[in-house]
């Protein structure tokens, strides 16, 4: 088979430009199409001052956070070289701690390093979200609930708990304000999906995910950059692609996908029309759906869920301030925020990063905030972060935020500038987001397309397909490039090795109970854990 077969893939953020690395160091002949000026898609980096260009200030659409279950991402990170002898995957730095705020100031401080004492042990085992205000037996009750999860097979997961929201499968409803507060509503500020609509399925592997990288002792718990996205590892990958022979086309959108009812037969992008042996559809998921037409959909039926699948906001602000505020060494979660905000003071992880240098002397701390809840009236204004104008979003984050680190930590004079990301749209009616965050709401995972689809010569990557990361993450983009090259590779029956691609591990000490558990989902029988989970439920619900 020659190694010469032309690949497009449409698309230049995380899950096209892991396809076009795996397939380029295979022999392929592949072009990326991008429609912005510089590729990463949402991790990207842009200029806070267009006339300062990246030698100024650098804002982004939100801080890039790598807890210990990115193992995707991460590998292909450390085969790009970053032109120091390193890779970009030697910028990961650990962070310490998280800071579980609250608006009374009665915060709590939750170390994210690994546990080396008995207490320790112990206190990484509770949810550290939980503070201390959620009753002994309410917060037993999740643990129940999270051990349920844990032990029970794959199959019951997919078709029982799927079709089941977070909120109903941790009993939400029978709780006090402070679980609901805590473990049920502040999943939220993590993967920007209300537990009223979020799979529980999703959200508990995930919260699992993040619980058993907290005591998994081969990695950190949570790593972030020391830089800004685009400087310390898109722009090297950038270059890194174009020495494997990459073509890579900026600012060339796709206009276009056309098929004959089989296979696709070229596509419209900057106003010509490619053709190419395969085609790596690595579009967002709210631009897939546009080129879905009757003979693209005969051709791979599969891609007609996407249409259903929902999206919500997620999207920050960077605040650049006349001085480092270290808030925590880590990440922040605002519990009280009626936006769902999280934070991180970015400074202190940017050792060879100078801030000041490229604001004249004038910024000496960034703090990054993310608002997951753009639907909930804000504290300001009164108003969702949907109906508000940019510079009232702006304000209301900045509100949040100080409200529950006080006037003390947080002055209004330490502010210099800020950035919001530019794909919140100014319109009459509000704002507009021009790039929203898929969300796994209940029974929503057969509407998500495999990366290889019917036609033989289209694969699928992106945060939406359906991959092992089960959450619309840097991670989830990776694994579906990673299977799209797979896809392709097959379609060819091409020599190369296969691209390895890791999955989501839970600790084998479970297997054996997801075994039997796998034989009572054949026999039409419930989890153990179910079966007592009724009689609470019918216990509670004779209480007068």
């Amino acid at each position: 088979m020659p190694d010469s077969r032309r690949v497009a893939v449409l698309g230049g953020g995380i899950a096209g430009l892991t396809a076009a690395q795996e397939l380029a160091e295979r022999g392929f002949d592949v072009t990326v199409y991008e429609a912005n000026d510089r590729v990463g898609g949402k991790a990207r980096s842009m200029p806070v001052d267009e006339t300062a260009g990246d030698d100024g200030l650098l804002g982004e659409h939100g801080f890039r956070f790598f807890p210990a279950y990115y193992r995707n991402v991460v590998e292909t990170m450390e085969r790009i070289p970053d032109g120091t002898g390193r890779s970009v995957a030697d910028h990961l730095v650990p962070t310490t701690e998280t800071l579980i705020a609250s608006a009374d100031g009665e915060g709590a401080v939750a170390s994210t390093e690994k546990p080396s004492t008995p207490r320790e042990w112990l206190d990484a085992l509770q949810p550290q979200i939980a503070g201390g205000e959620v009753p002994r037996r309410e917060l037993a009750h999740f643990v129940s609930r999270l051990a349920v999860l844990l032990t029970s097979c794959d199959e019951r997961r997919e078709q029982e708990f799927e079709r089941q929201s977070w909120w109903d499968f941790i009993d939400a409803d029978e709780m006090s304000p402070a679980y609901r507060k805590h473990l049920a509503q502040s999943t939220q500020a993590l993967v920007a999906l209300r537990p009223e609509v979020g799979s529980a399925r999703t959200v508990g592997t995930i919260y699992l995910q993040l619980l058993f990288g907290q005591l998994d002792p081969n990695a950190p718990a949570e790593r972030v950059l020391d830089g800004p996205t685009s400087e310390v590892w898109l722009d090297h990958w950038h270059e890194y692609l174009e020495s494997q022979g990459v073509d890579i086309h900026l600012e060339t959108p796709v206009s276009a996908i056309h098929s004959d009812g089989r296979r696709v037969t070229g596509v419209e992008v900057g106003g010509e029309t490619v053709t190419a042996d395969h085609y790596v559809a690595a579009l967002p998921v709210d631009v897939l759906p546009r080129f879905l037409s009757t003979d693209l959909r005969r051709a791979a039926p599969s891609l007609a869920g996407v249409e259903r699948i929902q999206t919500a906001w997620m999207n920050g602000v960077q605040f650049y301030l006349d001085r480092d505020v270290e808030v925590v060494g880590g990440h922040a979660v605002y519990v009280d925020s009626p936006w769902a905000i999280t934070s991180i003071s970015q400074r202190q992880f940017w050792a060879d990063h100078d801030v000041e240098a490229r604001s004249d002397g004038e910024v000496e701390g960034v703090l990054s905030v993310i608002a997951s809840d753009w639907d909930t009236p804000g504290i300001l204004y009164d108003k969702p972060g949907r109906e508000c104008t940019r510079e009232e979003a702006v304000e209301e984050m900045w509100a949040q935020v100080q409200g529950h680190l006080g006037e003390a930590v947080l002055p209004d004079d330490a502010r210099v500038a800020h950035f919001l990301d530019p794909e919140l749209v100014e319109t009459d009616e509000g704002l507009r987001n021009d790039s929203p965050l898929v969300i796994n709401t209940v029974d929503s995972l057969r509407n998500r397309p495999d990366p290889d689809t019917d036609a033989p010569n289209l694969a699928v990557a992106g945060d939406y397909a359906r991959v092992d990361t089960d959450l619309a993450t840097m991670e989830a983009a990776n694994e579906a490039g990673r299977r799209a090259a797979n896809a392709v590779l097959d379609a060819e029956g091409h020599h190369a090795p296969r691209v390895e691609v890791w999955g989501l591990d839970e600790p084998r000490a479970f297997e054996p109970l997801k075994r039997q558990d796998r034989v009572r989902f054949k026999l039409g029988l419930p989890h153990p854990g179910e079966v007592g989970h009724d009689a609470w439920k019918f216990a509670r619900e004779l209480r007068p």
